[in-house]
């Protein structure tokens, strides 16, 4: 997590991509001027980041089909970039599994987990790390420690012994950032994603220093939909304060996607406050006497390792509505004939999107991220625009973006309608984490709790398609939530003419 919020060469070349496909989508270019993308970011005879220009623009290129929606190509037959991209081009062309990718050749097949002696070592006398070793791994040569990897069983004895604290453990960035393990290696030790594991968190992409992992993206279809004079509208996220820096206030980001072309915006917290209230009578008339625990479902990848890792549990993961759903019913019931895009800050809703039951609700989602791209693609300043604010919804309903956040606004709800009922709550963030909480529920030490889990470090601002550094992203969602003239979802009118 230590490169969130640091501006790397990786975040401006996936900016860079994002921007440039935004640009090919806006304009009247034949769409096979694709090919031309890794030139304009790459310039020059003389490679920045890696051993050659000519990887460097290969790797862009995959990048930037992965942005048009499109798959890999295969390394060892003449495949352009543009190969599928006239397909795509179409707005109603959905892109295809899977969602999360490793560019092979972009990846530096980091060693996997291991330990090893640095020069912190000082040969000491006692040398703990010997007589801890339960399988005779270390032993002491030229007066300093060596770990025998072959006898290497990886359990960090030796490392917790050391009173120099000489010996230190080593992961694949990506493999660390996993929290369920999805994190393999092919036949070249270069990662590799097993997708019976994956939830489409979206960690790796971010902790991946080689800017190895993507996924895929629909900017380049949302963008054609939006030419087509196709009525399109916003649904963002509660996250996204702050996320386009100082001069993006709520009203200026509104004024902003109108200036792409969105026919408007509509705050995702509206769809939190309806789920808050619901998941708040769901636990009052379910927990403990129906089923022992409720855990909330607002994040697909938490909600999607409840049932796939414990699915003796998946009877008590809420089945109320995610609010990207919530809302997008919303503005489909008053605008029947509207797209909506999602914009958000993390994969996952676009694994949940991609869902046969979600699909007819939500035609588009894109990050954070992406969205800067198009900001950028039609040189959209801030400074120079002006707008009204959303008044959507409440307090804690845009408070859903942090960690806790979902919990508070359930238990505010079951206060103001069930007075006087305590209501037990655990949360975790991080997927291991959540696995953690789990264990402790399947051991029967959490009936009667309600419990938050969060996919990603500090809740939603910390998704992997946020830009904004987590603890600057928290105090802007805080700021934004002071702001709200409704402080509980019970109180939100809105919510409750969608309930009756």
């Amino acid at each position: 997590m230590l490169m969130r919020g640091v501006f790397t060469p990786v975040t401006y070349i996936r900016r860079q991509v994002f921007a440039e496909v935004a640009r090919l989508a806006y304009s009247d270019e034949d769409p096979a001027a694709i090919e031309e993308i890794p030139y304009r970011i790459i310039t020059g005879e003389v490679p920045l980041y890696r051993d050659s220009v000519f990887k460097e623009r290969a790797i862009v290129g995959e990048r930037v089909r992965l942005a048009c929606g499109l798959g890999l190509r295969e390394m060892d037959k003449p495949v352009p970039i543009s190969k599928g991209v006239e397909e795509c081009a179409k707005p109603e062309k959905y892109y295809e599994p899977p969602l999360v990718n490793v560019i092979p050749f972009a990846c530096n097949a980091c060693e996997e987990k291991s330990y090893f002696v640095t020069d912190n070592c000082r040969g000491c006398f006692a040398h703990p790390c010997i007589a801890v070793c339960p399988v005779k791994a270390v032993s002491m040569v030229n007066g300093r420690s060596v770990i025998d990897k072959s006898k290497c069983v990886k359990c960090g004895r030796c490392a917790e012994a050391c009173p120099y604290n000489a010996i230190v453990k080593y992961d694949r960035p990506c493999a660390e950032a996993c929290g369920v393990n999805a994190i393999e290696s092919d036949h070249l030790g270069r990662a590799k994603i097993n997708y019976d594991k994956c939830v489409s968190c979206g960690q790796c992409i971010v902790a991946c220093p080689f800017s190895a992992i993507a996924d895929k993206s629909q900017i380049f279809q949302l963008i054609k939909a939006i030419k087509s004079g196709q009525e399109v509208i916003a649904a963002i996220a509660p996250a996204f304060v702050g996320q386009f820096g100082p001069s993006a206030t709520p009203a200026k980001v509104k004024a902003a996607l109108k200036q792409l072309g969105f026919a408007d915006m509509v705050e995702v917290a509206l769809g939190a406050d309806i789920g808050a209230v619901e998941e708040a009578h769901h636990f009052i008339d379910s927990v403990p006497e129906k089923q022992a625990f409720l855990a909330t479902s607002c994040c697909p990848s938490w909600s999607v390792l409840a049932k796939q890792h414990f699915p003796e549990l998946a009877g008590c993961v809420s089945t109320a509505l995610t609010p990207m759903v919530a809302t997008a019913r919303i503005i489909k019931k008053e605008h029947p004939t509207a797209r909506v895009v999602f914009i958000g800050p993390c994969s996952s809703k676009k694994l949940e999107a991609s869902r046969r039951t979600v699909r007819s609700d939500v035609d588009f989602v894109i990050t954070f991220e992406e969205l800067m791209g198009m900001f950028a693609a039609r040189g959209v300043e801030f400074a120079e625009l002006a707008g009204e604010a959303p008044e959507d919804a409440s307090a804690s309903g845009r408070g859903y973006a942090v960690a806790g956040g979902v919990a508070d606004a359930i238990v505010s709800c079951i206060h103001d309608l069930y007075p006087g009922r305590e209501v037990n709550v655990d949360r975790a963030e991080g997927l291991a984490n959540c696995k953690k909480m789990l264990t402790l529920a399947k051991a029967g030490k959490r009936n009667g709790y309600l419990l938050e889990g969060m996919a990603c470090p500090g809740g939603c601002v910390g998704g992997a398609g946020t830009i904004l550094p987590i603890n600057k992203a928290m105090i802007s969602v805080k700021q934004f939530q002071e702001q709200a003239g409704i402080q509980i979802a019970t109180k939100n009118p809105k919510a409750q003419e969608t309930a009756e």
